[in-house]
């Protein structure tokens, strides 16, 4: 074991079962002491079950919220600061190694005396192209090169599976270049989305005269900039339209785009994207790309030069200079997402040496941080919620024989991809050193187009993880018919130097996890899937039609939820999570209740089974964010508040009732005949 820290001796110990501690410690059970008891489990679960923890952990100023994923990325980020620090010591190393890389981008990034010197330099080469630019053809040809380098201006471009075909890569088209990231920004009337754009106004005059303008030329281009990026909202689609995978699908021959948007050369300018020869597009939201032909001939030259070093430098403002580094936080941490303060410096290298090199310190923490037997233990638990979802299907009592034999062929073919891939990522030709923050986040930036763009014209590679093993999250892929869950899931924040016992292992890791990523093959999206990948229905139309009657409740459910006052959750753009945290709860329970513990009704704490079954679900989602982050994710997530994807689902399953006395006329409790039942 080449790591000797305490983290993973106890994380050792709770995967294997093995006690590695010479001297007894005195065990703090988290599902009693995260508790409230002030507050009843029938009038608000989600409070009950955490709200002891966030009176004793209020939000730092330096997060948006706090909670279960800020305890385990904070243990991630010490080992990946580890990492970092010893590969920075060691200047030897060989050149091009995975260690001189990230030695490198770390020691770059901690370099504050050569950023600062360094101003805008780095970018001052993509400034002259942009410089260059005459007309709408080279405007274009230049807006397709800055998205290989990492910027993103005008509209989204990116080569993915064809949603028909999955054995192909297909060339998608969608909206995109807002520097507010969600069109409803831009058309909101409440106070604080009203503020937010005043002060986005303010931050786009202040950026601008960081990178040369003087107050009143600044100004003018802040007016300019908003009012083109207000009129790309207006071509674009709202939150919950994008989650249709039909209507966000048309495929064209590019002559037929040419034809949508006859001022735009798409042949010059897939080339610029680094694609020389295509025959077809996948358009995601052809209005949108009308709308950007009007605005090419509404906006002059120069207007569109202004828009597009501000879209350039937005991009990279986390990695220049203190002043325009200190005016990014401001804005979009502090106005947007309520933070006060920045994260220490190192922490900042850390998680953005992570992000850019993370297929590098994957294969580092694999070796010294995980400990054996890991990925068997997160294998066992997903096919043992795979089994009984199984059974479930089965038992159905509103879908028929025909469509049941397709939902369990297209279960028994989800690919469990888990822990971490069995063969990592070339990231050999990636040239890092300490001369340049900026240009090593760009060189990993273009090293990670020009990876997406290769695909294109090959097989797809089923192999292939977009998560690394030190991820603390998953995913389920419905192209690939897949779900994806890495190592770091096993992480069980208290129960260090122990095993957690199966409440705990089938609440947070078969329900929250396994189960909810599973249902995603069988959401309002992933149902759409058939069992190879294809956007094909392979329902009856009865079926079909009672799935979305169930899966209108759960919208109705949801969108009732006043999360903050006058702000309810998008029950539309969040029924797809919200269906796969219900699936996953229920999952996770019935996998529960074939373990010993269960069956022995064994307490552990003062807990009946069923109830530390519950209150662990509740300990997967203990999120506390701030007003302003919760406001934020409201608009923009398709994932429901941490509050709402515990007391939600929990509201529609009978066990928790029983557990909890939940009665009638109680806040948790939902009649009968309003209740969600799916899968």
């Amino acid at each position: 074991m080449n790591s000797k820290n305490k983290f993973i001796i106890g994380l050792m110990a709770a995967v294997l079962g093995v006690s590695c501690q010479k001297k007894e410690v005195q065990f703090q059970d988290p599902l009693l002491t995260n508790r409230d008891t002030t507050v009843s489990p029938a009038d608000d679960f989600f409070s009950y079950a955490n709200g002891g923890w966030f009176k004793r952990n209020p939000i730092p100023n330096s997060e948006s919220s706090n909670g279960i994923f800020r305890m385990i990325g904070d243990t991630i980020n010490a080992q990946i600061k580890d990492i970092c620090e010893k590969s920075a010591k060691n200047t030897d190393a060989a050149k091009g190694s995975n260690e001189q890389k990230i030695g490198d981008f770390y020691a770059s990034g901690m370099d504050t005396l050569s950023i600062e010197k360094a101003g805008l330099k780095p970018l001052a080469a993509d400034f002259k192209k942009i410089e260059a630019i005459t007309d709408v053809n080279s405007l274009m040809q230049t807006m397709g090169y800055l998205h290989t380098v990492g910027a993103g201006p005008g509209f989204s471009f990116y080569v993915s599976q064809d949603d028909k075909i999955s054995s192909k890569h297909a060339l998608f088209f969608s909206q995109g270049g807002l520097g507010l990231g969600n069109r409803d920004y831009y058309f909101n009337t409440d106070e604080q989305t009203t503020k937010i754009r005043s002060e986005y106004v303010k931050h786009l005059q202040l950026m601008n005269q960081f990178m040369g303008g003087n107050a009143a030329d600044s100004q003018k281009a802040a007016a300019t900039i908003m009012k083109m990026e207000t009129e790309l909202a207006s071509y674009s689609r709202k939150l919950e339209a994008l989650r249709d995978p039909v209507k966000n699908y048309n495929k064209m021959p590019l002559s037929e785009f040419k034809a949508l948007t006859p001022s735009i050369a798409w042949e010059t300018v897939l080339s610029k994207l680094g694609i020389q020869k295509a025959d077809s597009v996948i358009v995601g939201q052809p209005e949108f790309y009308q709308g950007l032909e009007k605005e090419l001939h509404h906006y002059s030259i120069d207007d569109w030069k202004l828009y597009l070093k501000w879209d350039l430098v937005n991009s990279y403002a986390s990695y220049l200079n203190n002043a325009i580094e200190k005016q990014n936080f401001y804005f979009y941490s502090t106005v947007m997402n309520g933070v006060k303060e920045q994260k220490p410096r190192w922490k900042r290298i850390v998680e953005q040496t992570d992000g850019s090199l993370g297929e590098l310190i994957g294969q580092v923490y694999v070796s010294d941080y995980l400990p054996k037997g890991s990925k068997e233990k997160l294998l066992e638990i997903g096919n043992n919620i795979r089994d009984v979802y199984a059974e479930h299907i089965k038992k159905l009592d509103w879908m028929s024989d025909v469509t049941k034999q397709k939902a369990l062929g297209k279960l028994s073919k989800i690919v469990m991809k888990v822990g971490y891939p069995d063969k990592w990522k070339d990231m050999s030709s990636v040239v890092i050193s300490r001369n340049s923050f900026c240009d090593n986040v760009m060189a990993a930036n273009k090293w990670s187009y020009n990876y997406m763009i290769k695909k294109y014209g090959k097989p797809v590679d089923r192999t292939e993880w977009d998560m690394y093993p030190q991820t603390y999250n998953a995913y389920y892929n419905p192209s690939n018919n897949e779900i994806v869950v890495p190592a770091c899931n096993i992480l069980v924040p208290g129960f260090e130097g122990r095993m957690p016992d199966d409440a705990i292992l089938y609440g947070i890791i078969g329900g929250s996890t396994f189960g909810h990523e599973i249902t995603h093959g069988f959401d309002d999206q992933g149902s759409q899937y058939d069992d190879k990948g294809n956007l094909k229905n392979w329902w009856t139309a009865e079926d079909l039609a009672k799935f979305k009657q169930k899966t209108k409740l759960i919208v109705d459910q949801f969108s009732k939820f006043e999360a903050l006052k006058g702000k309810f959750v998008n029950g539309d753009a969040t029924q797809g999570e919200n269906i796969a945290d219900l699936g996953g709860v229920v999952m996770g329970f019935e996998a529960f209740k074939k373990s010993k513990q269960y069956k022995n009704k064994e307490k552990i704490s003062g807990f009946t089974p069923e109830q530390r079954y519950f209150l662990s679900y509740a300990y997967a989602w203990m999120v506390h964010p701030k007003d302003e982050a919760l406001a934020r994710q409201i608009m923009t997530d398709v994932h429901s508040p941490a509050k709402y994807r515990i007391n939600g689902p929990l509201a529609n399953i009978p066990e928790f009732y029983q557990a909890f006395g939940i009665k009638p006329g109680s806040p948790m409790y939902q009649p009968d005949s309003l209740r969600v039942v799916i899968w």
